[in-house]
């Protein structure tokens, strides 16, 4: 295991845009109006963000908050678990292996880092604040399964997609790593666990969401009222309700299982393109759109969105996570960290 840790400059103030609550912001594509832009002026100002200086593009993917206060990162260029610290600037990378290329991370309930490694076809687990590395390869003979997100459900076990057609699972007590097929083959991405602790995932080329059997493993698949929407990621609410972030038709979607019933939102802008979702503990919806590299704020009591401009061009804002009073936010494009404060 090796390690490596940077100074970083003292973070500063960035800029924000104007926003937009019913009528909207000043962006390309978007029409301008008046309403609300106080409460956008507002998000825009509670943004901080911090540059990853290391000698080389970590290529940071998703990011998840760790329990002491920092932030742990997915570097899928260069095959590490990152941690920034925002209280000094620093950023420590710890090695996963000889050919890593992690996608996801979360923190687990055993207060260690878990990473989908798409270049190691394993789960990787990050003890903390040890940082011992253990590697969970998927049962021999297991194709490349090109591993995207996990989450842990209510019994502890760690459930994980993979975009070629896999969904699969890591048991905790035993070590055991197991793998189905999806239902409809290639395409399974996000996945998230409710407050019950229940399993959902998405298929980015399905264009579907799925309720995993605990038990055996097996997937349920729920379609969405709109065809070929592209469900990138999905987060629950406090209720339970499923919100997905619809990447070809750009709409937020939320599902609720116990009425079987939908509701669809179009993103502001022209053609926008949701990548990700997350719902706050207020149960406010973020999700990340790129078209207009912007953070949506939507409010589901209202049905309004505040629209965030991201002060540089191409942040990429792939996995959004939090904590109360903070939501997180990776700048794939360009190598940053930011956090909105929303206390």
């Amino acid at each position: 295991m090796t390690q490596h840790s940077f100074a970083q400059p003292k973070p500063s103030p960035s800029p924000h845009g104007l926003q937009r609550r019913t009528a909207l912001l000043a962006l390309p594509g978007l029409a301008l109006g008046v309403t609300g832009t106080a409460a956008a002026q507002s998000l825009g100002s509670r943004l901080q963000s911090w540059p990853l200086n290391t000698p080389r593009a970590t290529g940071i993917h998703d990011l998840a908050p760790a329990p002491d206060g920092g932030v742990w990162f997915s570097a899928q260029r260069s095959g590490h678990l990152g941690w920034f610290d925002p209280r000094t600037g620093k950023t420590e990378l710890i090695a996963l292996g000889s050919g890593s290329s992690p996608h996801g991370v979360i923190a687990g309930p055993d207060g260690a880092a878990w990473l989908t490694d798409s270049g190691l076809n394993a789960i990787v687990r990050v003890s903390w604040p040890a940082r011992e590395v253990r590697a969970y390869p998927l049962p021999a003979g297991t194709p490349y399964a090109n591993l995207n997100t996990c989450a842990f459900d209510g019994q502890g076990d760690l459930w994980f997609t993979g975009q070629s057609g896999y969904v699969g699972k890591v048991a905790l007590r035993s070590g055991a790593v197991s793998v189905q097929a999806s239902p409809r083959g290639r395409g399974p991405y996000g996945i998230c666990a409710t407050p019950r602790g229940d399993i959902w995932w998405c298929s980015l080329a399905g264009s579907y969401i799925a309720q995993i059997d605990l038990k055996t493993g097996t997937s349920r698949i729920v379609e969405p009222p709109t065809p070929d929407q592209g469900a990138r990621r999905v987060w629950s609410d406090s209720r339970g309700r499923i919100w997905v972030a619809e990447w070809r038709s750009g709409n937020l979607s939320m599902h609720d299982p116990a009425a079987n019933s939908w509701r669809t939102w179009k993103a502001p802008g022209d053609s926008p393109r949701v990548y990700a979702v997350y719902v706050d503990d207020k149960d406010i919806v973020w999700a990340a759109e790129w078209n207009h590299n912007a953070m949506l704020r939507f409010d589901p009591r209202t049905e309004r969105f505040d629209v965030l401009a991201m002060p540089r061009a191409g942040a990429s804002i792939r996995q959004i996570l939090g904590r109360p009073g903070e939501v997180w936010l990776p700048e794939s494009g360009n190598e940053f960290i930011s956090v909105i404060r929303t206390g």
